[in-house]
């Protein structure tokens, strides 16, 4: 009866300790939380574009609270949130207009950047619009923009950014796939041009990827997380074209803002 005492005395103990071990470690996450300063910069894909809901105040900018940064935000209540990501932005609208909440004590930025450099809306309409020739020759006008030029423009929005905020976390987000090859779709682009649109993309994250990593920050690929999501999926988290809504075509719903974004910036953030 004595050793039974004790035992439970010293489980008691343990337990305890445990217990108060935990709650330290819970606290110990939700002050840091509370301590980051997180600044979200970009164009449509971080503003929110296709989710609805829009912040009137942003203007032609169109944040949403649906957008994954300010979904984390209103999830890890950050000490500050400065949401400047903008519709239609492009590397040098980042530069000009977007940094200036950054600062020495910014702990996090995220950033979409560069499709819109590389002419991906025009692809879209062209593909869309025009022959399957004319299509294709288009996407690999793009490509070769990706070569030549976009990485030069990624350098500056960068070196800018770590300029500004030397010892921030910088995590750069891609862009996902757009259609489902073999999917639902009955109608509409051939096979061969939704692939073509699909390894654009890739072309484009890849080129993206390099430059960030070669600037010390992490790149995040959502590819992944929107596969069985795409367009002609059963399930689509991408506006398709809507010609009653051309803004919004090709771009995340709130389903893809909430189930493919937020899930890959939580992990890297």
């Amino acid at each position: 009866m004595k050793l039974s005492r004790i035992t439970v005395f010293s489980t008691s103990l343990l337990l305890g300790a445990v217990l108060a071990l935990t709650g330290a470690a819970s606290a110990q996450a939700r002050e840091s939380a509370a301590a980051v300063d997180y600044v979200a910069l970009g164009d449509s894909y971080s503003s929110g574009v296709g989710s609805g809901s829009y912040d009137s105040a942003s203007g032609d900018c169109k944040r949403t609270p649906k957008a994954y940064p300010a979904l984390w935000a209103a999830a890890h209540s950050p000490a500050t949130f400065a949401f400047t990501a903008c519709a239609g932005a492009r590397t040098g609208d980042v530069t000009a207009g977007q940094l200036t909440p950054l600062s020495s004590a910014t702990d996090l930025v995220s950033i979409t950047i560069g499709g819109n450099d590389a002419g991906f809306s025009d692809v879209m309409t062209t593909c869309v619009l025009n022959s399957q020739a004319t299509c294709l020759s288009r996407i690999a006008t793009a490509r070769a923009y990706v070569d030549s030029t976009l990485p030069g423009n990624l350098d500056s929005v960068y070196t800018a950014i770590k300029a500004k905020a030397p010892s921030a976390r910088v995590v750069v987000l891609g862009y996902p796939r757009f259609y489902k090859l073999g999917g639902s779709c009955l109608a509409g682009l051939s096979e061969t041009v939704r692939a073509a649109i699909n390894g654009a993309s890739d072309y484009l994250n890849a080129a993206t990827a390099k430059r960030a990593a070669d600037h010390g920050f992490t790149f995040v690929d959502v590819a992944g997380a929107f596969t069985g999501h795409e367009i002609c999926s059963s399930s689509a988290w991408l506006h398709s074209l809507n010609v009653l809504n051309i803004g919004e075509s090709y771009h995340p719903t709130a389903a893809g803002q909430s189930g493919g974004y937020l899930p890959v910036f939580t992990s890297a953030a």
